[in-house]
């Protein structure tokens, strides 16, 4: 019995399954591009209402600071009080200025204490020059939210007096405080250049780059949306060709 040779078309087809597996694998690539600029989309819009909520609070007329928590972080506030310096931590920092240190005194009043960031201190500065002022201080700037654990690369230590971001509770805890634990305050400037610490320097503006990133998502399922049309066109031109 003689077996018959089979012809380039025979063994070159694939099974209809593997088409099919390919097809949906390609959809799922296809959805997951277009989810991903809808995803950028979303972030485009969360960061226009921040933006517009940062110039409406940050620039405003400062208030009172409510008693209750928690407050819109960059509300302008005042707040009065006296300066604990001899309760002052630094959280390291580096600014336009250079690297140092953020200088947070707690602000104490008859109602509460508050965490005041004072400004920036460069590397080296002279520890006396930050016992001031003294007595009661009327102080604006703008509400901060606690910022647990440290940062991505550092972590606060308490025990060795390493501060990396401004946890409050855990500030609080390491000086002995009951400071609001949500809360602190940015400091406006109110120091000439080269006095230290400087205040602010609260960054208040922020990169938008969605949109761009959204249309470069769309714009590659467009491409891959084209190429799947390609190849299904083609393999059904193919399986349609005489042999």
């Amino acid at each position: 019995m003689t077996k018959r040779r089979l012809t380039n078309e025979e063994t070159d087809a694939r099974p209809l399954y593997v088409d099919a597996l390919l097809l949906v694998l390609a959809g799922i690539v296809f959805l997951t591009l277009v989810k991903l600029g809808n995803w950028q989309m979303g972030r485009l819009h969360w960061k226009l209402g921040l933006i517009e909520q940062v110039e409406t609070r940050a620039y405003g007329t400062p208030v009172a600071i409510p008693a209750a928590d928690p407050l819109p972080e960059y509300l302008r506030v005042i707040a009065s009080g006296e300066f604990r310096h001899d309760l002052s931590l630094r959280i390291k920092a580096v600014t336009d200025i250079g690297p140092g240190y953020w200088i947070m005194t707690p602000l104490l009043s008859q109602e509460s204490a508050i965490w005041v960031n004072r400004g920036f201190a460069p590397t080296g500065y002279d520890p006396a020059e930050l016992e001031q002022p003294l007595g009661t201080q009327d102080i604006v700037g703008l509400a901060r939210l606690s910022r647990p654990n440290g940062t991505l690369l550092e972590q606060n230590d308490a025990e060795t007096n390493r501060w990396f971001s401004a946890d409050l509770p855990a500030m609080n805890s390491a000086v002995g405080l009951g400071a609001r634990e949500t809360f602190f305050i940015d400091a406006e400037r109110t120091s000439a250049p080269g006095i230290w610490p400087q205040g602010g320097l609260t960054i208040v503006e922020f990169r938008n780059n969605h949109l761009s990133y959204a249309l470069t998502w769309y714009a590659m399922a467009a491409l891959f949306l084209v190429a799947m049309i390609y190849v299904i066109h083609s393999r059904r031109k193919a399986s349609q060709a005489p042999d």
